[in-house]
Order: structure tokens, then C-alpha cells, then sequence
């Protein structure tokens, strides 16, 4: 990306970025697309939510599921980090709590291959952003 020198600039970096999102938005289907957000602010971090998101980037395309797995701010859940939101299609979210890779191995066996619930749901006590 070069220096932007005029407001002309600005807005040719602007509409290439939304055209972009846009063409991501078209091929992921969104909705069709299971989502999976893990908390990474300080306390997630600090409670191994890093090795969490390296499991579910390594491990998901080894099974053949088709998941964007993406990193969100503090969901509020200080006290059960590490946390992580699950959305499968046309569903609403859910969070668990306290994961580590043996948790999140079994919510993808469980929870995402078969629709089944799993320990370690947090009721949700506000929308988290989609």
C-alpha cells in the first residue's frame, strides 16, 4: 500500500477493503459456516487460550470441517477463561467455558460434528457481536 495523499486515496484503500470483505463475506457463506470465536484478551491469554486457538486451527481442517476460527476481545467471562463461542449455521451462539484441548477435542466430536451439548456452557448474559 502506498502513502495516502489525498482524500481520493483514502476512499480507492476504503471501497478495496469492503469489495474484499464483501467477496469474503459471498464465499463464506457466513451463515453456512460454523464460527468459532475464542476470548484473547488478557485473561485469556493468560489462561491458555493461545494453545486453544492453535488446536482448533491445526486440528478442524485434519477432520474436514469447514470452521472460521477467529480471535474476539474478553467476552466477560473473566472467571472461566479460557472461553470460546461456537456458532453453527443458522444457530445462536454458544459459549463454554474453562476449556483446554481435551474440552475443546470433545466439543468438536460432540458439539460441532453431532449437535450434541456438552459440559461447560455459560448461559449467555448479553449478544455477543456476530
Amino acid at each position: 500500500m502506498g502513502i495516502v495523499k489525498t482524500v481520493e486515496d483514502l476512499n480507492k484503500i476504503r471501497n478495496s477493503i469492503k469489495e474484499r470483505n464483501k467477496k469474503l463475506f459471498i464465499e463464506n457463506g457466513n451463515s453456512k459456516q460454523i464460527q468459532i470465536k475464542i476470548g484473547m484478551a488478557t485473561c485469556g491469554i493468560a489462561s491458555g487460550a493461545k494453545e486453544i486457538m492453535d488446536f482448533f486451527i491445526e486440528v478442524l481442517p485434519k477432520r474436514n470441517i469447514n470452521a472460521q476460527v477467529k480471535q474476539t476481545g474478553c467476552m466477560g467471562y473473566c472467571y472461566a477463561e479460557p472461553t470460546i463461542a461456537i456458532t453453527l449455521p443458522n444457530q445462536k451462539p454458544i459459549v463454554f467455558g474453562y476449556v483446554d484441548v481435551k474440552k475443546a477435542d470433545e466439543i468438536i466430536e460432540k458439539f460441532i460434528k453431532k449437535g450434541e451439548l456438552v459440559d461447560g456452557i455459560i448461559p449467555i448474559n448479553y449478544e455477543l457481536a456476530t
